[in-house]
C-alpha cells in the first residue's frame, strides 16, 4: 500500500541509500502560483541548492531549504508564491571531496516550466483587492509576511514572536496552535504563509483551540488575519484533527488532505468572512454516534453567519455530509460561491443550505447516493453550469417537490429535511442517469417543484415563484451587480474533463492518494471498506528535509508491564489492541534499534511489530 521508511535523520544518513550515478531531472511541472522539480540523488551530494528563475524578467531566487525534501529515490523541491508565467528550476549539488573537484558536478536544469494563476472567481474576493491570505491577488506574498514551515517534527516546538497589543508589543510563542492563538487579540498585522510539509498527526500539535474539531483559527472581527494555510507539493496530510475558523478574515486553506478528523474536516463556524478553501483532498472523518454519521459529519461547513466565502476545487472522497451551508441561526444572505468541486461518489449536502444566498457552477457530481443541491430555510441558490452524472435527485427543495414525492408523502419528508422551504434557480445544467427533477410549471407545477428554469442567466425568478412551507421568494442575488461578481462560467459539458483533469480538483498532481470507484459506488452510501482501510494505512514516502536535522517527533517511552503496551527494544508488544500505531525508526542510520511511533491507530491484539536494524517495519502474530 505504502510504506513509512525514517522519517528524517541528518544529510549524511539518508544520501548513504538509494544512490544513483546518474544526476538528473526526473520530473519537473508548473501548477498554480508555483512549480516543482524532481531529480535522482547524486552520491557525493552532502546538500542542494535549488533556485527558480522567472524566464520573462530573468530575476532568480534561492529556494528556503524547507522546500527541498528527500523521497528516498528522489528529491523534491517546491517553488511557491510564484506570479504566473515561465519560469526555469536549476539544482545544483553541493558536495564534500578532497580535492572537491574530485566529484564536483554540473548543475541540472528543467525546461520551461507555464506557472498558471489561481482561479480567484467567486465571493470571497469579492471587492476585496487586497488578497485573501497571506498572498497578493498576483501570487506572491504580502509585503512583511511571514513563512512558517510546519512538520511532524516541529509543530510543537516552533517559534515566533506575535505582536499582542496597540503598543507593538510582542510576545514569544512556541508551537503551531499558540501562535495562531496569538493572532486572536487582532493586534497582529503580519501576514502568515503556514507551510505544511508531510504528514502531520494529532498529537504532533502543542495544543487543539477546540478538542471537538481540531487546530483552531480563530480572529477578531473586522480585523483581517491574512493567514494562508497550505501544503507543499503533492503530499501535505493533517490526520486525525480538522481545521476550525471564527471570526477570521482573509483567510485561506489550500492543497492538503484532511483524514480521519474528529469531526469536520474544516469548519468555517462563526462570522468569518473572505474565506476561500480550495485544493482539498476531504476523506473519511471519525464515526460519529449517529447512524447517518458513519463516514463521520461534515467535510466542508460554512455557518455562524459566515459571509463572502468560496469553495473551489476540492475533492470530497466518498463522504457522506460534504459541506453544510447555514445554520438555523444564521440571519442574513452571507453569499456563498461553491465552483469545480468534485464531488466524487459522495452521498448528500453538496451543500445544504440554509438562508445563504449561494453560488453553485461547475461542480462535477459524480456517482451520487442520496441528493446533489437541498435547499431549506429560505435561502437562494443559482445552480449553473453543472454536470450531474448518476445523480438520482440533483436538487431538492424542502417539504415540496421530490422531497415529498410531489405532495403524496408530506408529512415523513423522507429526502433530507422538514424545515422550510426555499428556492433554486437553475441554467445551462447537464444531467446523465438522474431520476426526479421538477421544474417550476405555472399550470403544471406552480407548488411541487424542484427548481426554476431560467432560460438566461439574466433572467429574474418572478415574485410568483413561492416556497411551499415558509413562503419565501428567491432574492435575485444573481443579477444584482453589487452582490455579484462577474463571472464566466466554463461549458457544462466541459466540468469532468477539467474538475478531474490535470489542475484540476484535489491536491496538487491529484496528491498521492489514487483511488478509483466502481459502478456499484454510485449508488452505495456505505462506507467504502477499500477506501477506509487505505486511508487507516496511508504512508506518507517522505524521508527528510533538508536543512531540519532530525525532524521525527519525540519518542514516547513504552511501559514495560504486561499486559500493557510495552517495547523491549525490538519487539512492540499489544496484547490488549490498546489505540496506537508504530510508524518509524530513529537513528537507523547510527545502528539503532530504537523505536518511535506518532500515529493513533490500531495494532491488532495478540500482534507485535518486529523492528530490523533496515528500518522495515514487520507485523507477526504474537
Amino acid at each position: 500500500m505504502y510504506k513509512r521508511f525514517l522519517l528524517t535523520v541528518f544529510l549524511s544518513c539518508f544520501l548513504s541509500v538509494s544512490m544513483q550515478a546518474e544526476f538528473r531531472i526526473a520530473q519537473a511541472g508548473g501548477w498554480y502560483e508555483s512549480a516543482f522539480v524532481e531529480w535522482t540523488p547524486y552520491e557525493y551530494a552532502t546538500g542542494y541548492t535549488v533556485v527558480v528563475k522567472n524566464l520573462a524578467t530573468e530575476k532568480s531566487s534561492t529556494l528556503d531549504n524547507q522546500l527541498i525534501r528527500s523521497y528516498g529515490t528522489y528529491f523534491r523541491a517546491d517553488a511557491l508564491g510564484l506570479e504566473p508565467g515561465n519560469y526555469q528550476m536549476g539544482v545544483f549539488a553541493e558536495v564534500s571531496c578532497e580535492p572537491e573537484s574530485a566529484c564536483a558536478i554540473a548543475p541540472i536544469y528543467t525546461e520551461a516550466l507555464s506557472v498558471k494563476a489561481h482561479d480567484r472567481s467567486g465571493f470571497a474576493h469579492f471587492g476585496y483587492p487586497q488578497g485573501v491570505g497571506a498572498y497578493k491577488n498576483d501570487g506572491t506574498l504580502k509585503d512583511g509576511a511571514k513563512v512558517l514551515y510546519i512538520h511532524a517534527g516541529n509543530a510543537k516546538t516552533v517559534e515566533m514572536d506575535v505582536v499582542i497589543d496597540k503598543n507593538k508589543k510582542t510576545r514569544h510563542r512556541v508551537g503551531l496552535q499558540h501562535i495562531i492563538s496569538a493572532y486572536e487579540k487582532g493586534f497582529a498585522a503580519q501576514p502568515l504563509a503556514i507551510r505544511l510539509l508531510g504528514t502531520i498527526e494529532a498529537q504532533h500539535l502543542d495544543s487543539m483551540g477546540s478538542t471537538e474539531e481540531g487546530l483552531q483559527i480563530k480572529g477578531k472581527v473586522g480585523v483581517p488575519m491574512d493567514i494562508t494555510v497550505e501544503g507543499v507539493g503533492r503530499d501535505a496530510v493533517i490526520r486525525g484533527f480538522g481545521i476550525l475558523a471564527r471570526q477570521a478574515e482573509s483567510l485561506e486553506l489550500r492543497n492538503f488532505a484532511v483524514m480521519t478528523a474528529l469531526d469536520d474536516c474544516i469548519s468555517l463556524d462563526t462570522k468569518n468572512s473572505h474565506a476561500w478553501v480550495h485544493h482539498i483532498d476531504g476523506f473519511y472523518s471519525r464515526p460519529g454516534s449517529a447512524s447517518d454519521q458513519k463516514k463521520g459529519d461534515g467535510t466542508i461547513d460554512v455557518k455562524g453567519n459566515s459571509q463572502y466565502v468560496t469553495i473551489a476545487y476540492n475533492h470530497f472522497f466518498d463522504t457522506g455530509k460534504s459541506t453544510m451551508c447555514g445554520m438555523k441561526q444564521d440571519t442574513s444572505a452571507n453569499y456563498i460561491t461553491y465552483h469545480h468541486n468534485w464531488f466524487d461518489h459522495s452521498d448528500s449536502r453538496h451543500p445544504r443550505i440554509r438562508r445563504m444566498s449561494v453560488h453553485i457552477y461547475n461542480n462535477y457530481y459524480d456517482g451520487i447516493a442520496k441528493y446533489g443541491v437541498g435547499m431549506t430555510n429560505g435561502g437562494s441558490a443559482f445552480v449553473e453550469g453543472n454536470y450531474f452524472r448518476n445523480c438520482p435527485r440533483p436538487m431538492l427543495i424542502s417539504m415540496q417537490g421530490t422531497d415529498t414525492k410531489n405532495g403524496t408523502d408530506e408529512k415523513e419528508s423522507p429526502t433530507f429535511s422538514g424545515e422550510n422551504g426555499g428556492v433554486i434557480k437553475a441554467y445551462n445544467n447537464i444531467f446523465e442517469g438522474s431520476k426526479t427533477l421538477v421544474y417550476y410549471d405555472a399550470d403544471k407545477a406552480p407548488v411541487h417543484f424542484d427548481a426554476y428554469l431560467a432560460k438566461t442567466r439574466e433572467e429574474q425568478v418572478p415574485a410568483t415563484v413561492v416556497a411551499k412551507l415558509g413562503g419565501t421568494i428567491y432574492d435575485n442575488f444573481d443579477t444584482d451587480a453589487a452582490h455579484m461578481p462577474v463571472i464566466t462560467p466554463d461549458a457544462p459539458e466541459d466540468v469532468p474533463r477539467i474538475v478531474t483533469g490535470e489542475g484540476g480538483a484535489g491536491r496538487m498532481q491529484h496528491g498521492d492518494v489514487t483511488f478509483t470507484f466502481t459502478a456499484s459506488d454510485d449508488a452505495s452510501s456505505e462506507l467504502n471498506n477499500a477506501l477506509a482501510n487505505l486511508i487507516l494505512n496511508y504512508e506518507s514516502s517522505l524521508q527528510a528535509i533538508q536543512g531540519e536535522g532530525k525532524v521525527e517527533p519525540q519518542s514516547i517511552s513504552l511501559a514495560r508491564q504486561e499486559p500493557d503496551l510495552r517495547f523491549d527494544g525490538r519487539t512492540v508488544y499489544n496484547p490488549l489492541a490498546k489505540p496506537v500505531r508504530l510508524y518509524s525508526l530513529s537513528g537507523v542510520c547510527l545502528g539503532s534499534t530504537s523505536a518511535t511511533y506518532f500515529s493513533v491507530e490500531y495494532l491488532p491484539g495478540g500482534a507485535y511489530v518486529l523492528v530490523t536494524n533496515e528500518g522495515t517495519l514487520k507485523i507477526t502474530k504474537y
